[in-house]
């Protein structure tokens, strides 16, 4: 018989088992691959799973334990006295103790609703700006023959972290500011307007509500409260918000919702943060 050329054996499917063999040579996939492709869509319905038994359960959002309320105290109403002295808490507990309310119109707002600009109204014989000034500025000096009046001196800013240098001049000294941490136009708008003209002026002229400050800081935050301006330091505004909450406390302000809310989120990095008392209490 004659031989059997390869064509004839391919045609025959003699040749059938060899590619075969091919094909059992083949990668096949491995079933570890399947896996690790499964992976995140497994690992997002556990995360919804997971946040949906938290919710229910009433273990989430996880929120701060705010600590007993304070003690609240009306004091007699008389310059250089906040109207309610504030015991010690944690800045999320005096939140609780404040007003929710929206704004009311700044149309009737003026300046001097809150009495003369720097009054001394500690009676301790310097006006307000330069006992600001003098407690905040490191190495302040004085101009000649006073006592009271700052020259000069180097603020360690808190708004920004920068080191501002302080030189009295009428080019010089807007470089360093007066911030009120509540401004008092939103004072105004969140019930200081209907404050006694002397409540007022304490207001405006307690050391809790002030603070020196980089100028061009000062400036952008004009009235802004916490829902819409921060201090571009982070690691200021646990100390900023519990400030505004202490002054709005001391002085029976309400907060807005958009407010109150702002100030938990900040409070929510910082939970045990103190609230603080009036600066005539001290």
């Amino acid at each position: 018989m004659a031989r059997h050329s390869a064509a004839q054996r391919q045609w025959r499917g003699e040749a059938r088992p060899q590619r075969q063999a091919s094909q059992r040579l083949a990668p096949q996939p491995r079933p570890g691959r399947a896996l690790l492709r499964a992976a995140p869509v497994l690992f997002v319905l556990v995360l919804v799973l997971l946040t949906g038994w938290l919710h229910s359960s009433g273990r989430w959002p996880f929120e701060p334990e705010a600590g007993p309320p304070p003690v609240m105290n009306t004091l007699p109403p008389e310059l250089g006295s906040p109207i309610v002295a504030v015991g010690s808490g944690t800045a999320l507990a005096v939140l609780e103790t404040l007003e929710v309310n929206g704004k009311t119109p700044r149309s009737d707002y003026k300046r001097t609703a809150f009495g003369e600009a720097w009054l001394d109204a500690d009676a301790n014989g310097c006006d307000t700006r330069n006992d600001i000034l003098r407690r905040d500025l490191a190495s302040a000096t004085f101009t000649e023959g006073s006592l009271c009046q700052v020259a000069a001196g180097t603020l360690t800013e808190p708004y920004t972290g920068n080191s501002v240098a302080f030189k009295r001049g009428k080019e010089t000294s807007g470089a360093v500011q007066i911030d009120h941490v509540v401004a008092l136009g939103n004072a105004w708008q969140t019930g200081a307007a209907a404050l006694t003209a002397m409540q007022r002026q304490s207001l405006a002229n307690d050391p809790l509500n002030l603070l020196a400050v980089d100028g061009p800081a000062n400036q952008e935050k004009s009235a802004s409260d916490t829902a819409s301006w921060l201090p571009s330091s982070k690691e200021f505004r646990c100390h900023y918000v519990a400030r505004q909450i202490s002054v709005k406390a001391a002085y029976r302000l309400w907060v807005t919702p958009a407010e109150k809310t702002a100030m938990r989120n900040v409070l929510g990095h910082c939970p045990q943060q103190t609230a603080l008392a009036s600066g005539y209490l001290k």
